[in-house]
Protein backbone atom coordinates (compact mmCIF):
# COMPACT_ATOMS: atom_id res chain seq x y z
CA UNK A 1 0.00 0.00 0.00
CA UNK A 2 2.62 2.23 0.50
CA UNK A 3 4.36 2.03 -2.68
CA UNK A 4 1.54 3.01 -4.82
CA UNK A 5 0.69 6.04 -1.99
CA UNK A 6 4.20 7.08 -3.48
CA UNK A 7 3.57 6.49 -7.23
CA UNK A 8 0.59 8.29 -6.67
CA UNK A 9 2.62 11.45 -4.84
CA UNK A 10 5.07 11.14 -8.14
CA UNK A 11 1.84 11.37 -10.19
CA UNK A 12 -0.77 13.85 -9.38
CA UNK A 13 2.00 16.71 -9.13
CA UNK A 14 2.00 16.75 -13.06
CA UNK A 15 -1.32 17.66 -13.67
CA UNK A 16 -1.69 20.52 -11.02
CA UNK A 17 -1.23 22.09 -14.71
CA UNK A 18 -4.51 21.00 -16.05
CA UNK A 19 -6.69 22.98 -13.23
CA UNK A 20 -6.13 26.25 -15.21
CA UNK A 21 -8.84 27.18 -17.61
CA UNK A 22 -8.40 26.15 -21.36
CA UNK A 23 -9.08 29.29 -23.64
CA UNK A 24 -10.25 27.20 -26.75
CA UNK A 25 -11.91 30.57 -28.54
CA UNK A 26 -7.92 31.60 -27.92
CA UNK A 27 -6.24 28.15 -29.76
CA UNK A 28 -9.56 28.16 -32.31
CA UNK A 29 -8.36 31.32 -33.33
CA UNK A 30 -4.82 30.79 -33.76
CA UNK A 31 -3.93 29.71 -37.70
CA UNK A 32 -2.53 26.02 -37.09
CA UNK A 33 -0.46 23.93 -38.88
CA UNK A 34 -1.55 21.04 -40.97
CA UNK A 35 0.22 18.84 -38.53
CA UNK A 36 -1.76 20.08 -35.51
CA UNK A 37 -3.77 17.24 -33.96
CA UNK A 38 -6.94 17.11 -32.65
CA UNK A 39 -7.64 18.63 -29.16
CA UNK A 40 -8.53 15.26 -27.77
CA UNK A 41 -4.53 14.17 -28.74
CA UNK A 42 -3.60 16.42 -26.09
CA UNK A 43 -5.30 14.97 -22.85
CA UNK A 44 -4.07 11.46 -24.15
CA UNK A 45 -0.72 11.89 -24.84
CA UNK A 46 0.44 14.07 -22.26
CA UNK A 47 -1.86 11.51 -19.35
CA UNK A 48 0.31 8.49 -20.91
CA UNK A 49 3.35 10.51 -20.62
CA UNK A 50 2.49 11.98 -17.40
CA UNK A 51 2.40 8.37 -15.88
CA UNK A 52 5.20 7.33 -17.31
CA UNK A 53 7.19 10.10 -15.47
CA UNK A 54 5.67 9.32 -12.44
CA UNK A 55 6.79 5.59 -13.25
CA UNK A 56 10.67 6.14 -13.69
CA UNK A 57 10.30 8.90 -10.95
CA UNK A 58 9.46 6.05 -8.70
CA UNK A 59 11.75 3.23 -9.91
CA UNK A 60 14.96 5.98 -9.14
CA UNK A 61 13.13 6.57 -6.05
CA UNK A 62 13.04 2.55 -5.54
CA UNK A 63 16.58 2.49 -6.15
CA UNK A 64 17.46 4.78 -3.14
CA UNK A 65 15.07 2.31 -0.83
CA UNK A 66 12.49 5.90 -1.02
CA UNK A 67 14.71 7.79 0.72
CA UNK A 68 14.90 11.57 -1.13
CA UNK A 69 17.50 12.25 0.61
CA UNK A 70 19.69 10.28 -0.88
CA UNK A 71 18.58 10.52 -4.13
CA UNK A 72 21.51 12.54 -6.39
CA UNK A 73 21.28 16.56 -5.74
CA UNK A 74 21.65 16.96 -9.61
CA UNK A 75 18.62 14.50 -10.82
CA UNK A 76 16.46 16.52 -8.40
CA UNK A 77 17.30 19.87 -9.36
CA UNK A 78 16.84 18.38 -13.51
CA UNK A 79 13.59 16.98 -11.71
CA UNK A 80 12.32 19.96 -10.69
CA UNK A 81 13.56 21.99 -13.67
CA UNK A 82 11.58 20.25 -16.05
CA UNK A 83 8.70 19.86 -13.71
CA UNK A 84 8.42 23.57 -13.92
CA UNK A 85 9.06 24.30 -17.66
CA UNK A 86 6.49 21.93 -18.23
CA UNK A 87 3.65 22.85 -16.05
CA UNK A 88 4.47 27.04 -17.16
CA UNK A 89 2.83 26.10 -20.75
CA UNK A 90 -0.68 26.04 -19.89
CA UNK A 91 -0.68 29.51 -17.78
CA UNK A 92 1.56 31.42 -20.77
CA UNK A 93 -0.16 30.21 -23.61
CA UNK A 94 -3.84 30.08 -22.41
CA UNK A 95 -3.80 32.25 -19.56
CA UNK A 96 -1.44 35.48 -21.10
CA UNK A 97 -2.65 34.62 -24.41
CA UNK A 98 1.04 34.12 -25.65
CA UNK A 99 1.97 31.96 -28.48
CA UNK A 100 5.95 32.90 -28.03
CA UNK A 101 6.04 31.69 -24.09
CA UNK A 102 4.00 28.84 -24.47
CA UNK A 103 7.31 28.21 -27.51
CA UNK A 104 9.78 29.14 -25.04
CA UNK A 105 7.69 26.77 -22.41
CA UNK A 106 8.25 23.87 -24.93
CA UNK A 107 11.78 24.34 -25.66
CA UNK A 108 12.80 24.69 -22.25
CA UNK A 109 10.93 21.83 -21.40
CA UNK A 110 12.38 19.78 -24.44
CA UNK A 111 15.63 21.11 -23.24
CA UNK A 112 15.80 19.70 -19.67
CA UNK A 113 13.84 16.35 -20.28
CA UNK A 114 17.05 15.82 -22.25
CA UNK A 115 18.60 16.69 -19.04
CA UNK A 116 16.07 14.29 -17.52
CA UNK A 117 16.80 11.58 -19.16
CA UNK A 118 20.65 11.69 -18.71
CA UNK A 119 20.06 11.87 -15.25
CA UNK A 120 18.43 9.19 -15.14
CA UNK A 121 20.34 7.13 -17.06
CA UNK A 122 23.06 7.55 -15.02
CA UNK A 123 20.98 6.46 -12.08
CA UNK A 124 19.32 3.55 -13.59
CA UNK A 125 19.78 3.07 -17.15
CA UNK A 126 16.28 1.17 -17.56
CA UNK A 127 14.36 4.36 -15.97
CA UNK A 128 15.02 5.80 -19.52
CA UNK A 129 12.68 3.59 -21.45
CA UNK A 130 9.94 5.32 -19.38
CA UNK A 131 11.19 8.81 -20.65
CA UNK A 132 11.33 8.22 -24.37
CA UNK A 133 7.87 9.14 -24.59
CA UNK A 134 8.85 12.35 -22.92
CA UNK A 135 11.16 13.23 -25.13
CA UNK A 136 9.49 12.60 -28.35
CA UNK A 137 6.41 14.49 -27.45
CA UNK A 138 8.46 17.71 -25.52
CA UNK A 139 10.09 17.82 -29.04
CA UNK A 140 6.74 17.47 -31.23
CA UNK A 141 5.26 20.02 -28.85
CA UNK A 142 8.10 22.13 -29.54
CA UNK A 143 7.84 21.90 -32.91
CA UNK A 144 4.46 22.70 -33.21
CA UNK A 145 4.57 25.66 -30.73
CA UNK A 146 7.42 27.33 -32.63
CA UNK A 147 5.43 26.70 -35.62
CA UNK A 148 2.05 27.99 -34.34
CA UNK A 149 4.13 31.69 -33.20
CA UNK A 150 5.47 31.53 -36.83
CA UNK A 151 2.00 31.35 -38.20
CA UNK A 152 0.64 33.97 -35.88
CA UNK A 153 3.04 36.92 -35.62
CA UNK A 154 1.25 39.82 -36.19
Amino acid sequence: MKKIFIYILCLIPWFLASIVPIDKNFYESLTLPFFAPPPIFYAIAWTLTYIMIAISIYQILKHYDFKLKSVKKSYKKILLTNYLCNQSFQPVFFLLHSPFLGFVSCITTFITTLYLYEETANIKEKSTAYLNIYVLLSLFATVLSVTIYILNVR
